[in-house]
């Protein structure tokens, strides 16, 4: 009785009624669209039928299925937006360390780390594409640039999180600054390192999406736009919207299993 109690007060009892809340709203507004004339009919399709599309041995542009096609496109889509992020989380962490070890450092850089940050994506990607030259390269440019600010703004904010009785103590122990930072600063940041990556992998996967739509070639964005101008069948733009929500959530959760891989205190928890 005790465990049922617990189950319907956890968090994936709170995500289920969350998800059957959606889908019955969705289902509602769908039986509503569908009773009205409006052209495409399928704007608002059922979810069975969004679900069943991915089944569907149905060829979409004459040489692959749905799932071929979002599955070819998500994997580049993916693919750029992964190496962005693991770009800016490595550049982002760095940057944090030296703005940490020098004030200098942090009274220079902090100023345009807000600036970059303000500039909206659409603005941001033609510039970089005329700098790189490249639609590949700047979407993952564009990929590290989303993830640079969240990493490095979170973890300086661990950095400067130590309590003052931890200095206080390695100070004590006429420990080195390597030391220092080894065995103090660089463990307690951890919690908020891992903040800064739930944050920014879900921007670097829409991100990629985003700009997908705007520079063409191929990727996630891309089939969207097309199913959009009426390329391929309605049912694309739908499919792809759903993966791309489901994504974007695991990467989040995955963020958060790689925290609990590598903190203690979570795995005890």
């Amino acid at each position: 009785m005790k465990r049922l109690k617990r189950f319907f007060r956890s968090g994936t009892m709170v995500t289920l009624v969350w998800v059957l809340g959606i889908a019955v709203i969705w289902e509602g507004f769908a039986y509503y669209v569908a009773q009205t004339k409006r052209t495409p009919l399928n704007v608002l399709p059922h979810l069975w039928q969004i679900i069943g599309s991915f089944f569907s041995d149905k060829m979409i542009t004459g040489q692959m299925t749905m799932i071929q096609l979002i599955g070819n496109s998500c994997a580049e889509t993916l693919s750029r937006a992964a190496i962005g992020f693991l770009i800016g989380t490595v550049l982002g962490y760095l940057l944090a360390l030296l703005m940490n070890l020098s004030g200098i450092v942090e009274k220079i850089a902090f100023p345009y780390l807000m600036i970059i940050q303000m500039i909206p994506i659409l603005g941001m990607a033609p510039i970089i594409l005329a700098i790189t030259g490249d639609i590949n390269t700047s979407r993952i440019v564009i990929a590290a640039i989303l993830t640079f600010y969240p990493v490095s703004t979170n973890t300086l904010a661990g950095f400067k999180a130590v309590e003052k009785e931890k200095h206080e103590l390695m100070y004590s122990y006429a420990a080195s600054k390597f030391q220092h930072y080894i065995k103090t600063i660089i463990p307690s940041s951890i919690p908020y390192f891992f903040t800064g990556l739930k944050i920014s992998a879900p921007m670097a996967i829409t991100a990629s999406i985003l700009v997908d739509t705007l520079q063409g070639g191929n990727g996630l964005g891309c089939m969207l736009s097309q199913s959009l101008k009426g390329g391929m069948s309605r049912l694309v733009f739908w499919d792809i919207v759903l993966i791309s929500a489901v994504i974007g959530i695991l990467s989040f959760y995955l963020m958060g299993l790689l925290e609990k891989l590598i903190c203690p205190y979570k795995r005890k928890s």
